[in-house]
């Protein structure tokens, strides 16, 4: 595909990078993305993927803009407040990029849903806030063959993983997690969330996302990257294939 002036100079950087160029700037231009949850992980996301120039985003979440969401979710400012969070992300997309086109989802997503909420994709991240909701996207990305990027994070720590589980070789979420309905574990609310933190793992999310749908580097799925930020240390892990999976093993 050909660029207009403006695309040319907006994306000059990606552009210019012998691992990157112009071929694989074009394929971000013609795909979409879907992020699930546009708060602490998906706020940041939204800016890099529109900042891109990912072609079309598909937002979906059926929150609302809160005053306690503002210190880490840095697409939204004070008069946001109310705002459905899909709303003012697109309006936030916008002003940053004109080139990138934002389909508004304001629902909750859950098992039954999945499937349609995250039609057209090319890949998905994962930023939402409970157990039940991953498990409904990881099975319905799988059912999809659509790459997943599920990111988490709480208090000063992180974990961020992309998972092509329909590959013979490639685990899926199901794999790491097993199948149990629910985890235990607090919300932001009641353990608390350094704003950064969720910066650091919403940034890597939008980085493996457009790994996933433009290439470049070494292939990172099935690795495990775990975030302690009060150490400033990073791990990958490497997830093996779980050979009883009943979600990707054989049948």
């Amino acid at each position: 595909m050909s660029f207009t002036g403006d695309e040319l100079a907006r994306y000059a950087r990606h552009i210019v990078l012998r691992e990157f160029g112009g071929g694989a700037q074009a394929r971000l231009s013609a795909a979409t993305v879907a992020l699930v949850g546009a708060g602490g992980i998906g706020s940041p996301a939204i800016q890099y993927l529109a900042g891109a120039g990912v072609g079309r985003l598909i937002l979906i979440d059926d929150d609302r803009v809160d005053a306690s969401n503002l210190h880490r979710q840095t697409i939204y400012s004070t008069a946001d407040a109310g705002t459905p969070k899909v709303e003012a992300a697109r309006a936030a997309v916008a002003r940053l990029n004109l080139h990138v086109a934002v389909e508004c989802r304001p629902a909750r997503i859950d098992a039954d849903s999945a499937p349609a909420l995250l039609a057209g994709a090319d890949a998905v991240i994962d930023g939402s806030d409970n157990f039940a909701t991953r498990l409904a996207v990881a099975d319905a990305a799988l059912a999809m063959r659509v790459p997943l990027v599920s990111a988490a994070v709480a208090q000063f720590e992180g974990q961020l993983a992309t998972y092509r589980g329909w590959e013979p070789a490639q685990p899926c979420y199901r794999c790491f997690v097993g199948t149990a309905p629910e985890r235990p574990g607090g919300s932001c609310a009641e353990d608390g969330v350094l704003g950064p933190a969720a910066g650091v793992l919403g940034s890597l999310a939008a980085l493996e996302a457009i790994r996933a749908v433009a290439p470049f580097g070494e292939d990172s799925a099935g690795k495990l990257v775990l975030v302690d930020l009060l150490a400033l240390r990073f791990r990958t892990l490497r997830l093996p294939k779980d050979p009883g999976c009943p979600a990707c093993g054989p049948a």
